[in-house]
């Protein structure tokens, strides 16, 4: 058996497995504080497996990180080491099994990524040959290939492209009520807009949480809290630190279809849904003067006018009109600031505080592509009271040292 097929049954295996996990809960208290796609995830798991859970969050669902999201589903050259690799495989895997259960619209088309300089073209080169060795079906492409690929993209000096076969997309506010929808069909509560306030211990172990709402009695607390960089250290006792960084969604109003694939070209990412609306999300971010630290002091989710916000999606659009010329005509539909909860070495914090260990985080960036196995495996933890080797390398306790991939 070779490696890509060992990859799609592991998959395959751990998407039926989620069925093993019916009653193995019955009876666990728990509440998941964060109601984006991984508070989501794991609540919708947790209550499969007969848990009674509660989902709070300060706003609703979808309205922080996750509605900031590209929504990009991938397991690409930036998801280093191997083990991390292997781990967003296997959930960009299972996103089809979580489909299937629960009707999701994801477009399956692969991404499209190039540089325009030789020297990183020639880097990509190497990394997609790593990308291979470790089972992800990719290649590079010519201009040939480019053109029949994507007939209104503009390539421009490229030569080459990196062509992700696996990669998909989602709206990722639209798949997280979802979740939450077929959470609250299993006995799930959802409270918003609900603030998280207190724990409260007994002999070291949770037996209720505070919230503006009133208490819950719960013997596990899930943080899922995205980036809200005080959460650890308030109700785990446990700080985890992070770099957090704000991006500029941009989401027009439907077009004909323009793009067929993802497309991460030299400055902006773009893809059009099935419903022909196309998202743009700006590599570089929001600019860097003292008038916008001023404005995202407080982490706002959008900005403060109508006016502020087109001027920032009228300068995105042109940008992205460098390589879809025909997106130049585009309604604008939405505009949204996205922070992106990113621990500090940009791998996920997932399991118990050392500190008080009811209190479990799951915390990460790439939130949409680890969505499904973060669900699965989290839950297999909280609900059997089992420790997954698989997770070592994402616990709370290890040493954060700064690594930029992204």
């Amino acid at each position: 058996m070779d490696r890509r097929t060992l990859i799609k049954l592991l998959a395959a295996m751990s998407v039926s497995g989620c069925g093993t996990l019916n009653n193995t809960a019955k009876g666990l208290r728990v509440v998941v504080a964060g109601a984006g796609i991984i508070g989501a995830s794991i609540a919708y798991h947790l209550a499969k497996s007969g848990a009674k859970v509660t989902i709070i969050d300060k706003q609703g669902p979808a309205t922080h990180a996750t509605g900031g999201s590209f929504a990009w589903i991938n397991a690409t050259w930036a998801k280093q080491p191997q083990h991390y690799h292997a781990l967003t495989q296997s959930s960009v895997a299972n996103w089809h099994g979580l489909q299937q259960d629960l009707n999701l619209d994801i477009r399956w088309q692969g991404s499209l990524e190039w540089y325009d300089s030789d020297k990183r073209t020639a880097k990509l080169v190497e990394q997609i040959a790593e990308q291979q060795a470790w089972g992800e079906r990719a290649r590079m492409v010519d201009t040939n290939e480019l053109a029949e690929l994507e007939p209104e993209v503009e390539f421009g000096n490229a030569k080459l492209a990196a062509f992700s076969e696996n990669d998909g997309a989602i709206d990722p506010v639209v798949t997280t009520k979802k979740m939450l929808t077929a959470a609250r069909a299993m006995g799930a509560k959802i409270q918003y807009p609900c603030e998280l306030v207190d724990v409260s211990l007994k002999s070291g172990r949770l037996v209720e949480v505070t919230t503006s709402l009133g208490t819950i009695k719960a013997d596990r607390l899930v943080l899922a809290t995205g980036a809200e960089l005080d959460a650890g250290k308030q109700f785990a006792d446990f700080n985890i630190p992070q770099r957090s960084t704000p991006g500029i969604i941009v989401t027009t109003a439907p077009m004909p279809r323009l793009i067929n694939r993802i497309i991460s070209a030299p400055g902006a990412h773009l893809h059009q849904r099935n419903d022909g609306r196309i998202v743009i999300g700006e590599q570089a971010g929001v600019p860097q003067n003292e008038a916008h630290a001023q404005r995202l002091k407080n982490r706002p989710n959008r900005h403060p006018d109508k006016k502020i916000a087109m001027q920032h999606a009228s300068r995105i659009l042109d940008s992205s009109a460098t390589f879809v010329p025909r997106i130049s005509a585009a309604t604008i539909d939405d505009v949204r600031i996205g922070w992106r909860p990113l621990p500090l070495d940009g791998h996920p914090v997932i399991g118990p505080s050392r500190a008080r260990p009811d209190v479990y985080f799951a915390i990460m960036h790439s939130g949409v592509s680890l969505a499904p196995i973060v669900g699965q495996l989290a839950v297999h933890e909280l609900a059997n009271a089992t420790v997954i080797k698989r997770l070592d390398e994402y616990r709370p306790g290890r040493e954060f040292v700064r690594i930029k991939r992204y």
